[in-house]
Protein backbone atom coordinates (compact mmCIF):
# COMPACT_ATOMS: atom_id res chain seq x y z
CA UNK A 1 0.00 0.00 0.00
CA UNK A 2 1.23 3.46 -0.89
CA UNK A 3 1.08 6.08 1.89
CA UNK A 4 -1.43 8.16 -0.07
CA UNK A 5 -3.79 5.14 -0.24
CA UNK A 6 -4.09 4.81 3.56
CA UNK A 7 -7.60 5.68 4.72
CA UNK A 8 -7.31 4.73 8.41
CA UNK A 9 -4.10 4.81 10.45
CA UNK A 10 -3.47 4.05 14.13
CA UNK A 11 -0.43 5.31 16.09
CA UNK A 12 1.12 3.66 19.14
CA UNK A 13 2.84 6.65 20.76
CA UNK A 14 1.07 9.32 18.72
CA UNK A 15 2.29 12.17 20.96
CA UNK A 16 5.97 11.75 20.08
CA UNK A 17 7.44 14.59 18.07
CA UNK A 18 8.27 12.38 15.09
CA UNK A 19 5.07 10.34 15.30
CA UNK A 20 2.83 13.41 15.49
CA UNK A 21 4.38 14.82 12.30
CA UNK A 22 3.42 11.61 10.49
CA UNK A 23 -0.06 11.76 12.03
CA UNK A 24 -0.49 15.28 10.66
CA UNK A 25 0.65 14.09 7.21
CA UNK A 26 -2.01 11.37 7.08
CA UNK A 27 -4.72 13.66 8.50
CA UNK A 28 -3.94 16.28 5.84
CA UNK A 29 -4.45 13.76 3.07
CA UNK A 30 -7.86 12.80 4.48
CA UNK A 31 -7.15 9.64 6.47
CA UNK A 32 -8.89 8.87 9.77
CA UNK A 33 -6.15 9.17 12.41
CA UNK A 34 -6.31 7.77 15.94
CA UNK A 35 -3.87 6.51 18.50
CA UNK A 36 -2.57 5.91 21.99
CA UNK A 37 -0.11 7.78 24.15
CA UNK A 38 0.86 7.44 27.78
CA UNK A 39 0.07 10.97 28.93
CA UNK A 40 -1.77 14.01 27.59
CA UNK A 41 0.45 16.91 26.51
CA UNK A 42 -0.08 20.20 24.70
CA UNK A 43 0.92 18.38 21.51
CA UNK A 44 -1.69 15.62 21.92
CA UNK A 45 -4.28 18.31 22.67
CA UNK A 46 -3.32 20.04 19.41
CA UNK A 47 -3.71 16.76 17.51
CA UNK A 48 -7.13 16.21 19.05
CA UNK A 49 -8.19 19.71 18.02
CA UNK A 50 -7.14 18.78 14.47
CA UNK A 51 -9.61 15.88 14.44
CA UNK A 52 -7.55 12.94 15.71
CA UNK A 53 -8.96 10.52 18.31
CA UNK A 54 -6.47 9.85 21.11
CA UNK A 55 -6.73 7.86 24.35
CA UNK A 56 -4.27 7.57 27.24
CA UNK A 57 -4.88 4.12 28.74
CA UNK A 58 -4.18 0.75 27.14
CA UNK A 59 -7.65 0.00 25.80
CA UNK A 60 -8.41 -2.52 23.07
CA UNK A 61 -11.95 -1.14 22.70
CA UNK A 62 -10.53 2.21 21.59
CA UNK A 63 -8.82 0.64 18.57
CA UNK A 64 -10.77 1.20 15.33
CA UNK A 65 -12.30 -1.95 13.87
CA UNK A 66 -10.76 -1.26 10.48
CA UNK A 67 -7.19 -0.01 10.28
CA UNK A 68 -5.09 0.11 7.11
CA UNK A 69 -1.84 0.90 8.90
CA UNK A 70 -0.44 0.72 12.44
CA UNK A 71 2.61 2.83 13.23
CA UNK A 72 4.64 2.48 16.42
CA UNK A 73 7.44 4.34 18.14
CA UNK A 74 10.43 2.38 19.50
CA UNK A 75 9.50 3.70 22.95
CA UNK A 76 6.49 1.34 23.12
CA UNK A 77 7.41 -1.68 25.33
CA UNK A 78 7.03 -5.18 23.93
CA UNK A 79 4.46 -6.08 26.61
CA UNK A 80 2.11 -3.22 25.68
CA UNK A 81 -1.45 -4.58 25.57
CA UNK A 82 -2.37 -2.99 22.25
CA UNK A 83 0.89 -4.00 20.56
CA UNK A 84 0.39 -7.61 21.67
CA UNK A 85 -3.16 -7.47 20.26
CA UNK A 86 -1.91 -6.40 16.85
CA UNK A 87 0.79 -9.08 16.87
CA UNK A 88 -1.65 -11.81 17.97
CA UNK A 89 -4.10 -10.94 15.22
CA UNK A 90 -1.47 -10.69 12.48
CA UNK A 91 -2.03 -6.97 11.92
CA UNK A 92 1.15 -5.49 10.41
CA UNK A 93 2.88 -2.88 12.57
CA UNK A 94 5.49 -0.59 11.01
CA UNK A 95 8.05 1.51 12.82
CA UNK A 96 7.91 5.27 12.44
CA UNK A 97 11.14 5.21 10.44
CA UNK A 98 9.72 2.72 7.95
CA UNK A 99 6.69 4.89 7.26
CA UNK A 100 8.80 8.04 6.94
CA UNK A 101 11.03 6.18 4.48
CA UNK A 102 8.00 5.10 2.45
CA UNK A 103 6.67 8.66 2.25
CA UNK A 104 9.99 10.24 1.29
CA UNK A 105 10.99 7.54 -1.21
CA UNK A 106 8.72 8.99 -3.87
CA UNK A 107 10.10 12.51 -3.58
CA UNK A 108 13.33 14.43 -3.85
CA UNK A 109 14.56 14.28 -0.27
CA UNK A 110 16.84 16.37 1.93
CA UNK A 111 17.72 14.40 5.08
CA UNK A 112 19.51 15.94 8.05
CA UNK A 113 21.31 13.58 10.42
CA UNK A 114 23.49 14.17 13.47
CA UNK A 115 23.64 13.55 17.18
CA UNK A 116 22.82 17.24 17.67
CA UNK A 117 21.98 20.20 15.46
CA UNK A 118 19.66 18.34 13.14
CA UNK A 119 16.35 19.88 14.28
CA UNK A 120 17.52 23.46 13.87
CA UNK A 121 19.22 22.70 10.56
CA UNK A 122 16.29 20.79 9.06
CA UNK A 123 13.73 23.38 10.18
CA UNK A 124 15.85 26.18 8.68
CA UNK A 125 16.08 24.27 5.38
CA UNK A 126 12.30 23.87 5.42
CA UNK A 127 11.94 27.60 6.10
CA UNK A 128 14.20 28.32 3.11
CA UNK A 129 11.98 26.24 0.84
CA UNK A 130 8.83 27.88 2.20
CA UNK A 131 10.28 31.39 1.81
CA UNK A 132 11.34 30.62 -1.77
CA UNK A 133 7.93 29.22 -2.72
CA UNK A 134 9.27 25.70 -3.42
CA UNK A 135 6.66 22.91 -2.92
CA UNK A 136 7.71 20.95 0.16
CA UNK A 137 6.87 18.65 3.03
CA UNK A 138 8.99 18.74 6.18
CA UNK A 139 8.96 16.22 9.03
CA UNK A 140 10.67 17.99 11.90
CA UNK A 141 11.89 16.93 15.34
CA UNK A 142 10.58 20.09 16.99
CA UNK A 143 7.91 22.75 16.69
CA UNK A 144 8.94 25.50 14.27
CA UNK A 145 8.50 28.91 15.87
CA UNK A 146 7.89 30.45 12.44
CA UNK A 147 4.94 28.17 11.72
CA UNK A 148 3.87 26.57 15.01
CA UNK A 149 4.10 22.99 13.76
CA UNK A 150 6.44 20.03 13.32
CA UNK A 151 4.92 19.17 9.94
CA UNK A 152 5.50 21.96 7.48
CA UNK A 153 3.75 21.61 4.14
CA UNK A 154 3.08 23.88 1.17
CA UNK A 155 -0.39 24.43 -0.27
CA UNK A 156 -1.71 21.84 -2.73
CA UNK A 157 1.24 19.61 -1.86
CA UNK A 158 -0.49 16.42 -2.97
CA UNK A 159 -0.97 17.83 -6.45
CA UNK A 160 2.69 18.77 -6.84
CA UNK A 161 6.09 17.13 -6.64
CA UNK A 162 7.35 18.47 -3.32
CA UNK A 163 10.82 18.36 -1.83
CA UNK A 164 10.71 16.24 1.32
CA UNK A 165 12.78 17.47 4.29
CA UNK A 166 13.30 14.77 6.89
CA UNK A 167 15.06 14.80 10.21
CA UNK A 168 17.10 11.59 10.05
CA UNK A 169 17.24 10.01 13.51
CA UNK A 170 20.22 7.79 14.32
CA UNK A 171 18.47 6.11 17.27
CA UNK A 172 17.62 2.49 16.49
CA UNK A 173 19.36 3.08 13.13
CA UNK A 174 16.13 4.68 11.93
CA UNK A 175 17.88 6.90 9.36
CA UNK A 176 18.87 3.84 7.35
CA UNK A 177 15.28 3.74 6.04
CA UNK A 178 15.85 6.95 4.06
CA UNK A 179 17.30 7.33 0.57
CA UNK A 180 18.02 11.06 0.32
CA UNK A 181 19.17 13.10 -2.65
CA UNK A 182 20.89 15.56 -0.31
CA UNK A 183 22.16 14.48 3.10
CA UNK A 184 23.55 16.70 5.84
CA UNK A 185 25.50 15.25 8.78
CA UNK A 186 25.88 17.81 11.55
CA UNK A 187 27.72 15.70 14.15
CA UNK A 188 28.48 12.14 15.18
CA UNK A 189 29.44 12.31 18.84
CA UNK A 190 29.12 9.22 20.99
CA UNK A 191 25.45 8.74 21.93
CA UNK A 192 22.79 6.04 22.10
CA UNK A 193 25.35 3.58 23.39
CA UNK A 194 22.44 1.39 24.49
CA UNK A 195 21.98 0.77 20.76
CA UNK A 196 25.53 1.08 19.39
CA UNK A 197 27.71 0.04 22.38
CA UNK A 198 30.72 2.00 21.03
CA UNK A 199 31.26 5.21 19.08
CA UNK A 200 32.93 3.18 16.31
CA UNK A 201 29.65 1.34 15.80
CA UNK A 202 27.82 4.67 15.70
CA UNK A 203 30.26 5.95 13.07
CA UNK A 204 29.77 2.78 11.04
CA UNK A 205 26.05 3.47 11.04
CA UNK A 206 26.58 7.03 9.83
CA UNK A 207 28.87 5.70 7.11
CA UNK A 208 26.12 3.29 6.08
CA UNK A 209 23.74 6.25 6.01
CA UNK A 210 25.99 7.99 3.47
CA UNK A 211 25.76 4.89 1.27
CA UNK A 212 21.98 5.37 1.20
CA UNK A 213 22.34 8.67 -0.69
CA UNK A 214 20.99 8.28 -4.21
CA UNK A 215 23.36 8.20 -7.17
CA UNK A 216 24.48 11.68 -8.20
CA UNK A 217 23.27 12.95 -4.83
CA UNK A 218 25.17 15.17 -2.42
CA UNK A 219 26.62 14.82 1.07
CA UNK A 220 27.23 17.92 3.21
CA UNK A 221 29.46 16.80 6.06
CA UNK A 222 30.56 18.63 9.21
CA UNK A 223 34.34 18.80 9.24
CA UNK A 224 35.86 16.72 12.03
CA UNK A 225 32.72 14.62 12.55
CA UNK A 226 34.68 11.40 12.14
CA UNK A 227 32.34 10.05 9.46
CA UNK A 228 34.21 8.63 6.46
CA UNK A 229 31.78 8.19 3.53
CA UNK A 230 32.39 5.34 1.13
CA UNK A 231 29.88 6.19 -1.59
CA UNK A 232 31.81 7.06 -4.80
CA UNK A 233 28.71 8.14 -6.75
CA UNK A 234 27.96 11.32 -4.82
CA UNK A 235 29.26 14.86 -4.55
CA UNK A 236 30.77 15.85 -1.20
CA UNK A 237 31.08 19.19 0.54
CA UNK A 238 32.57 19.95 3.93
CA UNK A 239 31.38 22.69 6.27
CA UNK A 240 32.31 24.22 9.60
CA UNK A 241 31.84 27.40 11.59
CA UNK A 242 35.14 28.74 10.34
CA UNK A 243 38.18 27.28 8.63
CA UNK A 244 39.37 25.64 5.44
CA UNK A 245 36.13 23.95 4.41
CA UNK A 246 33.88 24.27 1.36
CA UNK A 247 31.28 26.19 3.34
CA UNK A 248 32.09 28.32 6.39
CA UNK A 249 31.45 31.70 7.96
CA UNK A 250 33.82 34.67 7.99
CA UNK A 251 33.79 38.09 9.64
CA UNK A 252 31.47 36.95 12.42
CA UNK A 253 30.31 39.83 14.61
CA UNK A 254 27.59 40.33 17.21
CA UNK A 255 25.65 43.56 16.92
CA UNK A 256 22.29 44.40 18.44
CA UNK A 257 21.89 40.86 19.73
CA UNK A 258 22.22 39.38 16.22
CA UNK A 259 25.04 37.54 14.49
CA UNK A 260 26.41 39.16 11.32
CA UNK A 261 28.63 37.09 9.03
CA UNK A 262 29.71 36.38 5.48
CA UNK A 263 29.22 32.92 3.98
CA UNK A 264 32.06 31.34 2.02
CA UNK A 265 30.81 28.90 -0.64
CA UNK A 266 32.41 27.05 -3.57
CA UNK A 267 30.85 29.78 -5.73
CA UNK A 268 32.57 32.56 -3.80
CA UNK A 269 31.83 34.70 -0.76
CA UNK A 270 28.24 35.73 -0.03
CA UNK A 271 28.19 38.79 2.20
CA UNK A 272 25.69 40.38 4.55
CA UNK A 273 24.13 37.45 6.40
CA UNK A 274 22.29 38.25 9.64
CA UNK A 275 20.92 35.72 12.10
CA UNK A 276 18.90 36.39 15.22
CA UNK A 277 19.61 32.91 16.61
CA UNK A 278 21.91 33.04 19.66
CA UNK A 279 25.18 31.15 19.90
CA UNK A 280 27.96 30.55 17.41
CA UNK A 281 26.75 26.96 17.08
CA UNK A 282 23.63 28.33 15.41
CA UNK A 283 25.78 30.22 12.92
CA UNK A 284 27.31 26.85 12.06
CA UNK A 285 23.82 25.34 11.69
CA UNK A 286 22.98 28.21 9.33
CA UNK A 287 26.10 27.40 7.29
CA UNK A 288 24.96 23.76 6.94
CA UNK A 289 21.41 24.73 5.99
CA UNK A 290 22.68 27.31 3.48
CA UNK A 291 24.88 24.67 1.85
CA UNK A 292 21.86 22.38 1.48
CA UNK A 293 19.79 25.25 0.12
CA UNK A 294 22.39 26.10 -2.48
CA UNK A 295 22.70 22.46 -3.58
CA UNK A 296 18.89 22.30 -3.81
CA UNK A 297 18.98 25.23 -6.26
CA UNK A 298 18.05 28.21 -4.10
CA UNK A 299 19.61 31.55 -4.88
CA UNK A 300 21.92 33.60 -2.68
CA UNK A 301 19.19 36.15 -1.97
CA UNK A 302 16.63 33.47 -1.11
CA UNK A 303 19.01 31.82 1.35
CA UNK A 304 20.12 35.10 2.93
CA UNK A 305 16.48 36.20 3.43
CA UNK A 306 15.52 32.89 5.05
CA UNK A 307 18.46 32.96 7.47
CA UNK A 308 17.45 36.48 8.52
CA UNK A 309 13.79 35.63 9.12
CA UNK A 310 14.24 32.24 10.79
CA UNK A 311 12.91 32.26 14.36
CA UNK A 312 14.11 28.84 15.54
CA UNK A 313 12.43 25.86 17.18
CA UNK A 314 10.60 25.55 20.45
CA UNK A 315 12.85 24.21 23.22
CA UNK A 316 16.00 25.08 21.27
CA UNK A 317 17.50 28.04 23.13
CA UNK A 318 13.93 29.20 23.64
CA UNK A 319 13.77 32.59 25.39
CA UNK A 320 10.83 32.55 27.81
CA UNK A 321 11.47 35.53 30.10
CA UNK A 322 13.50 38.65 29.43
CA UNK A 323 12.96 41.39 31.99
CA UNK A 324 15.14 43.49 34.26
CA UNK A 325 16.50 41.16 36.89
CA UNK A 326 15.80 37.85 35.17
CA UNK A 327 16.30 35.98 31.91
CA UNK A 328 14.88 32.48 31.41
CA UNK A 329 15.83 30.17 28.53
CA UNK A 330 14.49 26.64 27.95
CA UNK A 331 16.56 24.18 25.92
CA UNK A 332 16.31 20.54 24.81
CA UNK A 333 20.02 19.85 25.49
CA UNK A 334 20.45 16.30 26.80
CA UNK A 335 23.99 15.37 25.71
CA UNK A 336 27.20 16.76 27.26
CA UNK A 337 28.25 18.51 24.05
CA UNK A 338 24.82 20.14 23.72
CA UNK A 339 24.96 21.30 27.32
CA UNK A 340 28.40 22.85 26.79
CA UNK A 341 27.25 24.64 23.65
CA UNK A 342 24.12 26.01 25.32
CA UNK A 343 25.79 27.14 28.55
CA UNK A 344 28.72 28.74 26.73
CA UNK A 345 26.31 30.59 24.43
CA UNK A 346 24.51 31.96 27.49
CA UNK A 347 27.84 33.03 29.01
CA UNK A 348 28.62 34.77 25.73
CA UNK A 349 25.32 36.67 25.84
CA UNK A 350 25.28 37.47 29.57
CA UNK A 351 28.93 37.62 30.67
CA UNK A 352 28.25 39.58 33.86
CA UNK A 353 25.36 37.53 35.22
CA UNK A 354 25.19 34.39 37.37
CA UNK A 355 23.68 31.40 35.58
CA UNK A 356 21.45 28.81 37.27
CA UNK A 357 20.78 25.59 35.38
CA UNK A 358 18.05 23.03 36.05
CA UNK A 359 18.96 19.74 34.39
CA UNK A 360 16.83 16.63 34.01
CA UNK A 361 18.97 13.70 32.79
CA UNK A 362 17.37 11.67 30.01
CA UNK A 363 17.72 7.86 30.13
CA UNK A 364 19.51 5.73 32.71
CA UNK A 365 21.91 4.36 30.10
CA UNK A 366 22.91 7.83 28.85
CA UNK A 367 23.45 9.00 32.45
CA UNK A 368 25.66 5.98 33.15
CA UNK A 369 27.64 6.30 29.92
CA UNK A 370 28.25 10.06 30.06
CA UNK A 371 28.26 10.92 33.78
CA UNK A 372 31.75 12.45 33.56
CA UNK A 373 30.82 14.51 30.50
CA UNK A 374 27.60 15.74 32.09
CA UNK A 375 29.46 16.75 35.25
CA UNK A 376 32.09 18.64 33.26
CA UNK A 377 29.48 20.52 31.23
CA UNK A 378 27.23 21.36 34.19
CA UNK A 379 30.20 22.60 36.19
CA UNK A 380 30.25 25.58 33.79
CA UNK A 381 27.17 26.87 35.63
CA UNK A 382 27.20 29.05 38.73
CA UNK A 383 24.36 27.10 40.36
CA UNK A 384 23.02 23.65 39.48
CA UNK A 385 19.65 22.11 40.31
CA UNK A 386 19.57 18.44 39.36
CA UNK A 387 16.28 16.59 38.86
CA UNK A 388 15.71 12.80 38.87
CA UNK A 389 16.41 10.89 35.66
CA UNK A 390 13.61 10.82 33.10
CA UNK A 391 13.44 7.11 32.13
CA UNK A 392 11.66 7.42 28.75
CA UNK A 393 11.74 3.91 27.26
CA UNK A 394 14.08 2.39 29.85
CA UNK A 395 13.79 0.50 33.11
CA UNK A 396 15.97 1.60 36.05
CA UNK A 397 19.60 0.50 36.15
CA UNK A 398 20.96 -0.45 39.56
CA UNK A 399 23.13 2.29 41.02
CA UNK A 400 22.35 4.83 38.29
CA UNK A 401 20.65 7.99 39.57
CA UNK A 402 21.14 11.73 39.14
CA UNK A 403 23.50 11.62 42.12
CA UNK A 404 26.04 9.93 39.84
CA UNK A 405 26.36 13.29 38.04
CA UNK A 406 25.88 15.38 41.16
CA UNK A 407 28.85 13.88 42.97
CA UNK A 408 31.17 14.46 40.00
CA UNK A 409 30.39 18.16 39.49
CA UNK A 410 32.86 20.71 40.85
CA UNK A 411 30.24 23.34 41.68
CA UNK A 412 29.92 24.67 45.21
CA UNK A 413 26.32 25.77 44.69
CA UNK A 414 24.29 22.70 43.75
CA UNK A 415 21.29 20.80 45.01
CA UNK A 416 19.10 17.83 44.20
CA UNK A 417 15.45 18.67 43.67
CA UNK A 418 12.23 17.42 42.09
CA UNK A 419 9.63 18.96 39.82
CA UNK A 420 7.33 19.33 42.82
CA UNK A 421 9.98 21.27 44.77
CA UNK A 422 11.48 23.21 41.87
CA UNK A 423 9.50 26.44 42.09
CA UNK A 424 10.20 26.72 45.81
CA UNK A 425 13.92 26.13 45.26
CA UNK A 426 14.04 28.71 42.48
CA UNK A 427 12.26 31.27 44.66
CA UNK A 428 14.99 30.88 47.27
CA UNK A 429 17.83 31.09 44.72
CA UNK A 430 16.39 34.08 42.80
CA UNK A 431 18.28 33.33 39.56
CA UNK A 432 19.57 36.13 37.36
CA UNK A 433 19.75 33.86 34.29
CA UNK A 434 17.84 30.57 34.45
CA UNK A 435 18.18 27.59 32.11
CA UNK A 436 15.96 24.51 32.06
CA UNK A 437 17.71 21.71 30.23
CA UNK A 438 16.71 18.20 29.16
CA UNK A 439 14.74 16.05 26.72
CA UNK A 440 12.27 14.52 29.18
CA UNK A 441 9.17 16.12 30.66
CA UNK A 442 11.00 19.12 32.12
CA UNK A 443 9.14 21.14 29.49
CA UNK A 444 6.07 20.77 31.71
CA UNK A 445 7.74 23.20 34.12
CA UNK A 446 8.12 25.98 31.55
CA UNK A 447 4.58 27.30 32.02
CA UNK A 448 4.69 27.29 35.83
CA UNK A 449 8.10 29.02 35.84
CA UNK A 450 6.89 31.72 33.45
CA UNK A 451 3.71 32.22 35.48
CA UNK A 452 5.67 32.61 38.72
CA UNK A 453 8.64 34.65 37.59
CA UNK A 454 7.54 36.28 34.34
CA UNK A 455 6.31 39.52 35.89
CA UNK A 456 8.57 41.84 37.77
CA UNK A 457 7.66 42.03 41.45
Amino acid sequence: MKPEEVRSVYFLGIGGIGMSALARYFRLQGAAVSGYDKTPTPLTSALQSEGMKIHFTENLRAIPKKTDLVVMTPAIPSEHTELKYFEKNGIPVLKRSEVLGMICSGHRTIAVAGTHGKTTTSSLIAHMLRSAGIPHMAFLGGISKNYGTNFLVSENVFGSDPVCVAEADEFDRSFLRLTPDIAVITSADADHLDVYETRDQLLDSFTEFTSRIRSNGTLILKSGSGVIPRNPDISRFSYSLAGETDYHAENIEISGGRFHFDLVTPAGKWTGFVSGMPGSFNVENAVAASAAGRVAGLTQSQIRKAVGTYQGVQRRFDLQISRPGMVYIDDYAHHPEELKACINAVKEMYPDRKITGVFQPHLFSRTRDFADGFAEALSLLDTLILLPIYPARERPICGVTSKLIYDKTTLKRKLMSSKAELLTDLEQIKPEVLLTLGAGDIDQMVGPIVNKFGKEK
